[in-house]
């Protein structure tokens, strides 16, 4: 798909220099990539990553050329921030590159709104994140077709035909169903599709849609890449220039730009990604195992499980599984009582923080699970205090 008139080329991110290049980590580990990705090189008596940039419009003399023009088209902050991500996505390919949004959604939107017209089909996970799936309506309103198909099982290989982009989730939210990125973005490619990935729940430490052949892949960076639960983010990257150039112009046609301070706070917090990931990846698994023994927990998932129905296509594909654990308790009031019953955890309807939260997922409607049914996001507090929170309050929520 050729730019949008006005779009600009990210093939390296940011198109300046010292912003933490592609070849500066090659070969670097998760943690030390982690830590300097996108921070400019050592500069005596500056700051190793330099505070937010404020502005809505910049000095421009003469032809309005140059690195940066406007407020809603450039940043520096946002593209150190894009620098990292992109390191991240992509370690070492210096074609990756990476656009930032205002949140998940403008990102999800960004692929799904730029990259179709009336007459195409778009192929959705009927399981995805509820949002997502709500852009049906405003897409079918444009004129265009959509498609659902559950992810398990890679059953949108059936439904294929027609289709201009399909989009994966994996694993799903809040299901945690996984498809084989590899094997279907082939397929897609061959019937003349694009393919898109949200990586939110994985993260690109978890997987890496890119390198499975994804032409796209989407996150919030609200949830574990910045990590705090402090601020809405979201990006798309891409190897494609066309593809970045036409999803940069609809950002700028949109406005749907991410806050300097909110772009300085997520690159600040990926310093410490590696870290909570595999804190919180190892905690999810403790508490799926200590779950595995009470008997009124049903339907039990957690990629990393081996007993997991996805637990054989997750471990091809996947290289850390993730901080959600789901699970179903016998009823809405069994649910809620094991909620109110927590003392370390809260009741909240994100995931990925460092502190651990859950929720009763039917509350809001629009997923296809039982009133029961609980998304567990682990956080990085010691293992055995979460058990013990969890495994206590089960056992209050079974005595009321």
């Amino acid at each position: 798909m050729t730019p949008e008139p006005g779009g600009t080329n990210f093939s390296d991110s940011s198109g300046h220099e010292g912003l933490g290049g592609h070849g500066d980590l090659a070969g670097a580990g998760d943690s030390t990539r982690s830590v300097h990705a996108g921070r400019p090189p050592a500069t005596a008596y500056e700051p190793s990553l330099p505070g937010p940039v404020f502005v809505s419009h910049y000095h421009l003399p003469g032809e309005a050329s140059g690195p940066y023009v406007y407020g809603r088209d450039d940043n520096p902050t946002w593209e150190r921030l894009e620098a990292a991500i992109s390191e991240l996505e992509a370690p070492g390919d210096p074609e990756v590159g990476t656009a930032v949004f205002a949140s998940g959604m403008a990102a999800v939107s960004a692929v799904l709104l730029s990259q179709v017209r009336a007459g195409q089909t778009v192929l959705l996970p009927s399981d995805s994140y509820q949002t997502t799936r709500a852009l049906r309506e405003r897409l079918e309103s444009y004129g265009v077709a959509v498609r659902l198909a559950p992810t398990a099982g890679d059953a949108q290989l059936a439904a294929l035909d027609g289709v201009s982009l399909v989009w994966l989730e994996t694993p799903s939210n809040p299901g945690l169903d996984v498809c084989d990125i590899r094997r279907l973005a082939d397929a897609a490619h061959a019937a003349g599709a694009l393919v898109a990935v949200d990586n939110t729940l994985a993260t690109p430490l978890g997987q890496r849609p890119l390198s499975l052949g994804a032409d796209f892949s989407v996150a919030s960076g609200t949830k574990a890449l910045s990590g705090h639960g402090d601020l809405l983010l979201g990006y798309v990257s891409t190897r494609d220039a066309g593809l970045a150039a036409s999803v940069r112009y609809w950002r700028k046609t949109v406005g749907a730009i991410p806050g300097p301070m909110e772009a300085w706070l997520a690159h600040r917090s990926i310093a410490t990604f590696a870290l909570r990931v595999d804190k919180q990846s190892a905690n999810a698994l403790a508490l799926a195992t200590a779950l595995l023994k009470r008997p009124e927990v049903m339907d039990l998932r957690h990629p990393a499980l081996p007993t997991d129905p996805s637990h054989e296509v997750a471990a091809r594909q996947m290289r850390r599984f993730g901080s959600v654990v789901s699970f179903t308790l016998p009823d809405q009031a069994h649910a809620e009582r094991f909620l109110a019953a927590l003392r370390m955890t809260s009741e909240a309807t994100s995931f990925g923080s460092i502190q651990s939260t859950a929720e009763r997922r039917a509350r809001w409607g629009g997923d296809a699970v039982p009133p029961g049914f609980v998304r567990f996001s682990v956080g990085i507090e010691d293992a055995e205090d979460i058990v013990a929170d969890v495994l206590r309050a089960l056992d209050e929520a079974a005595a009321a």
